[in-house]
């Protein structure tokens, strides 16, 4: 499966009022390689492993296969995991059509803010939040494998 998404810097709190749903999640990568990433993760109360291809040359679609496994299993696989887990509040928010994902990341990268949405089409219409600040969609430094690597806190802003 595709999958095609745009990643935003955001600019204020407001996303948080007209979050419908937020939960904690935890992650680490088995395999950071550049042509394909093995991730786990634990979101709720739930694990999953998911594996994911080399992302198109703008950024906007790669290969991703996801598959649910038990918080137990996760958690054991998260201790094999590369160093630099990634720690962070996910809100959900719909804007239109859409649901936006708002990710607060604690721990080294505290302080960054991404919010991502999920697109049938690399070419398809949404509607922009107004919280919704620069596009950094293909900055790999935004990705959670580089985050993990070079935490926020690291960067020369």
């Amino acid at each position: 499966m595709i999958e095609i998404e745009r990643k935003f810097l955001v600019k204020t709190n407001t996303y948080r009022s007209e979050s419908h749903n937020n939960y904690s999640i935890k992650q680490g990568f088995l395999n950071s390689h550049a042509e394909r990433t093995v991730r786990i993760r634990i979101k709720k109360d739930i694990g999953y492993i998911t594996v994911k291809g080399k992302s198109s040359q703008n950024g906007l679609s790669r290969f991703e296969w996801e598959k649910e496994i038990s918080k137990t299993d996760a958690e054991s696989l998260l201790q094999l995991c590369e160093d630099g887990i990634i720690d962070k509040i996910r809100y959900e928010v719909n804007v239109g059509n859409h649901t936006f994902e708002v990710d607060e990341f604690f721990g080294d990268s505290e302080g960054l803010i991404i919010a991502e949405v999920e697109l049938n089409t690399e070419n398809e219409i949404f509607e922009k939040p107004t919280w919704l600040g620069k596009e950094v969609t293909g900055d790999v430094r935004y990705y959670n494998t580089q985050l993990s690597k070079i935490p926020f806190k690291l960067w020369n802003r």
